[in-house]
């Protein structure tokens, strides 16, 4: 019998909502302020957004994680549905739904606010085209590695590394894939709405969730390969 409204357990939406629209905020305005502060130094740049983003997940997801499991990620909710679909401890159908649309409207309110914030538009459409064949190779890599860390960590029952854990590589993938590690649908879509250094054009935004989709996949394929053994994916 399907749930009422009013007993409806809406928290675990409601933390990936604000984690995602918080995610997008920090990616998004750390570039804004970056352009500013650092005009003409990409690296400099880079290192802004990099260290921002990479600390304001680590504490999303130990804030927010114990709520919801901190995906505020379809391709992480994703592989978590395929585990609970095989048998494990993952998510059902109807929680994938809810915390896919958490997060897409999220990570939008989230650009909305960024620009917002720093005298921008609410929304302006980004110029910036990143759909080469190499950035695609390093969205699938950025993710399928995110995976593959997530996995190990969530099943070696090492859970409270996992917000340090992302976070870090998180940071270092900004740096070593030439896509800048996106690897999160919702985040890739909610950046085509900002005219900014952190933004992605339309244009490229269907071919970059293809490729975070493979590279979960393939991420879920390793990941069962090195760590078969099943454990709780959330606290």
């Amino acid at each position: 019998m399907p749930h009422s409204i009013a007993t409806w357990n809406y928290r675990p939406a409601l933390a990936e909502f604000i984690g995602s629209a918080m995610l997008v905020m920090a990616i998004v305005g750390s570039g804004i302020a970056a352009s500013s502060l650092s005009p003409n130094e990409s690296g400099l740049q880079l290192l802004e957004m990099s260290v921002t983003t990479g600390l304001a997940l680590t504490v999303l997801v130990l804030v927010l994680g114990p709520v919801s499991g901190g995906h505020f990620n379809p391709a992480v909710s994703l592989i978590f549905w395929v585990i609970g679909r095989r048998g494990g401890t993952g998510l059902t159908t109807g929680e994938l739904a809810t915390f896919v649309v958490a997060q897409v409207v999220g990570a939008l309110s989230g650009v909305m606010l960024a620009n917002v914030m720093f005298g921008l538009r609410p929304v302006s459409t980004a110029t910036q085209h990143r759909a080469s064949a190499a950035h695609l190779v390093a969205e699938v890599l950025a993710t399928t590695i995110l995976i593959v860390v997530i996995l190990g960590l969530v099943r070696g029952n090492r859970v409270a590394l996992v917000a340090p854990a992302v976070g870090s590589y998180v940071s270092a993938a900004f740096w070593f894939t030439s896509s800048t590690c996106f690897a999160n649908p919702a985040v890739t879509v909610a950046r085509a709405l900002s005219d900014s250094v952190g933004g992605i054009s339309p244009s490229s935004v269907p071919a970059f969730v293809v490729a975070q989709v493979a590279g979960a996949v393939l991420g879920l394929l390793v990941g069962a390969a090195l760590f078969p053994v099943e454990s709780p994916l959330r606290r």
